[in-house]
């Protein structure tokens, strides 16, 4: 486990019950705790569909979403949304436990 963990964990805990996160993830919440030390939240769609392409180039390099997030559909586009507002809440619970 590394610090990296702990704020996955947090990322996940504000996703709404309705998400479904992939099996096996871990690996992407690490890249979204990424985001949400770097970006907070400013992060937007595009930089977590960035995070989501690079993961899954480990699970399968053939995906068919694996093309810039101007090029998806609405609908897949809107599937990265849920994963944006969870790290966005995080950063907000982050800033209120400093405060």
């Amino acid at each position: 486990m590394t610090y990296l963990d702990p704020l996955a964990d947090l990322i996940r805990s504000c996703l709404p019950p309705d998400a479904r996160p992939p099996a096996d993830s871990d690996d992407l919440f690490r890249l979204y705790a990424v985001l949400l030390r770097a970006k907070g939240e400013q992060v937007r769609d595009e930089d977590v569909h960035d995070a989501w392409s690079a993961w899954m180039q480990t699970i399968d390099s053939s995906h068919d979403a694996l093309v810039p997030f101007e090029e998806l559909t609405p609908e897949t586009r809107a599937a990265d949304a849920p994963y944006t507002a969870a790290i966005r809440a995080a950063a907000r619970r982050m800033e209120r436990g400093r405060n």
